[in-house]
């Protein structure tokens, strides 16, 4: 079967950073499904992974973390899906990737294919959708509902995938008012398009464009990306006994900064269900299901940003420099092999 890999760790310019491969046809076991794959998108993690793990001398390593696909056959074990259904879900960072005409994935981090959208807007979904959940609700632990939650939920970095996302879930589901970070003018209309009530420019400090907005105290931040350049700033601003939730890897932090406020700090990565096959490891199964009947019902929309073609190394390519250049908006999609 056609699948996209990579052999060394290589910058993206390298002709052989990513390369068109033929591997064999996997085999569900256990509870895997095997999904005929038509379209995945692409996050900062791939690039990261491409970076940093080399695969073993002569193996191909496969990325991609979000798929949408028809399940293709089933492990003995499956008791949720069958052949035929349409599904969509991110993968697990311990297994080969979803850049391939077939996969294996566990069905307790699969969830139902939104019936409303195509395999390219669905395909965007997966990978940000369970982390700003979790984020918002596991980790933050905001409140679901509309009633009013007199505090303000900081989100920075909100037009990339997970805030693209988190702007709509926190928006929609809570009562907290949603201040994002932008840089760009195109990236703070996207983020107001989607929900947010205010935009500020984390490129500047941000402490006084914040109080001249005058919004409830900042009691919930979610920090997304370069939170080594970002968190002391926020935290001069953040309300006591807040709570501070990040998703990147910075290269410089101090949790001695948080002591004088009580701030906690909570940390996300959506693969931990399925790396420590946790005995809730179908949360995710059931919060993909939501996130499925929120988009038909109309309450949240997909956040793809561009749309790259035919799932390719080439186009692959394309997509982690865009990622790698800081500058992608939304989600990167491809489709059909």
């Amino acid at each position: 079967m056609k699948a996209v890999g990579y052999k060394k760790s290589l910058p993206i310019e390298d002709k052989d950073a990513l390369l068109d491969v033929e591997v064999a046809k996997p085999e569900p076991k256990a509870r895997d499904l095997r999904v005929a794959v038509k379209a995945v998108s692409v996050n900062p993690v791939d690039t990261k992974v491409r970076k940093r793990a080399a695969p073993a001398e002569g193996e191909a390593k496969i990325l991609g973390y979000d798929a949408v696909g028809v399940v293709d056959a089933v492990g003995p074990e499956v008791t949720l899906f069958k052949a035929g259904d349409e599904v969509f879900y991110a993968g697990s960072i311990l297994r080969q990737g979803t850049n391939a005409e077939y996969h294996l994935v566990d069905e307790r981090i699969v969830g139902r294919k939104p019936k409303s959208l195509s395999v390219a807007e669905a395909a965007a979904l997966p990978l940000t959708s369970i982390t700003a959940w979790e984020l918002l609700f596991d980790r933050l632990g905001a409140v679901p509902g509309k009633s009013l939650d007199p505090r303000t939920l900081l989100i920075t970095g909100g037009a990339g995938g997970v805030g693209s996302i988190l702007i709509q879930l926190a928006r929609r589901l809570t009562g907290l008012t949603v201040l994002a970070t932008a840089t760009r003018p195109e990236s703070r209309d996207w983020c107001l398009k989607l929900g947010a009530h205010a935009v500020v420019d984390h490129g500047k400090p941000m402490k006084a464009q914040v109080e001249a907005l005058k919004l409830p105290p900042v009691g919930l931040v979610a920090s997304l990306t370069h939170t080594d350049q970002h968190y002391k700033d926020i935290i001069d601003f953040m309300a006591p006994q807040g709570k501070f939730g990040l998703i990147d890897d910075p290269t410089e932090f101090s949790a001695s900064a948080f002591k004088g406020k009580a701030i906690s700090i909570h940390w996300e990565s959506m693969f931990t269900r399925s790396s420590f096959t946790t005995p809730d490891m179908i949360a995710q199964h059931n919060l993909l299901n939501d996130v499925a009947d929120l988009i038909d019902k109309g309450v949240i929309e997909t956040t793809l940003g561009d749309n790259y073609g035919t799932i390719n190394a080439a186009n692959l390519k394309r997509a982690h420099a865009l990622i790698e250049s800081n500058r992608s908006r939304g989600k990167i999609v491809l489709e059909g092999w």
